[in-house]
């Protein structure tokens, strides 16, 4: 039995798409990829987070966005929605729809087990690519735990762990800081239905 080769699509047609359809997907390569639902305990993860860095942001230039920001990664072609992002300074958008932004400073992905392998590996590997990403968080949903890479004036990526609720995050390219106990005040961990 032979199968149909998958239709290889331009950025453009992508994008086209995209902008009508009822649910997201990913773009690499010529291929759209479907995302996966969340969670509660993914969302509530996501908005915290969102409402922490807004809260220490608000009287700077800098931006926070969630889930509906797209993102494009030029130099690989890859098209993603993180979960939360921040800009600071001027916003460089693909075009004037401004709905696909080329330049984060921030990144963060909550983590499922359906796509942590894939957000610590190859879409990490992408994220480094943006000139502009300084922060990278990784967000576990099931227990309390964070790794944060942060690029070094050399290019290298360093890696800090956090895994109990009195441990704080610092964020120095927004100059933020992020309390364990602040973003996980609202999730069960204990009813944690994992995706």
């Amino acid at each position: 039995m032979s199968t149909l080769p998958k239709p290889f699509l331009t950025p453009e047609q992508y994008l086209e798409i995209e902008r009508q359809a009822d649910f997201k997907s990913e773009y690499l390569g010529g291929e759209m990829f479907a995302m996966a639902g969340a969670t509660e305990e993914h969302n509530v993860l996501s908005v915290t987070l969102s409402a922490l860095l807004y809260l220490q942001l608000r009287r700077r230039k800098c931006r926070v966005f969630s889930t509906d920001m797209r993102v494009r990664v030029s130099v690989t072609g890859l098209y993603t929605y993180p979960d939360v992002i921040v800009v600071c300074g001027e916003r460089r958008f693909a075009d004037d729809q401004s709905d696909t932004l080329l330049n984060p400073t921030f990144v963060a992905e909550v983590l499922s087990p359906s796509t942590e392998a894939y957000d610590r590996g190859r879409k990490f590997e992408h994220y480094r690519a943006l000139e502009s990403l300084a922060d990278y968080l990784l967000v576990t949903q099931d227990r309390i735990h964070a790794d944060h890479y942060t690029r070094q004036p050399d290019g290298r990526w360093v890696l800090s762990e956090a895994s109990r609720l009195e441990d704080v995050v610092d964020l120095p390219a927004i100059g933020c800081r992020l309390a364990l106990a602040d973003l996980y005040e609202n999730v069960d961990l204990t009813a944690a239905k994992i995706e």
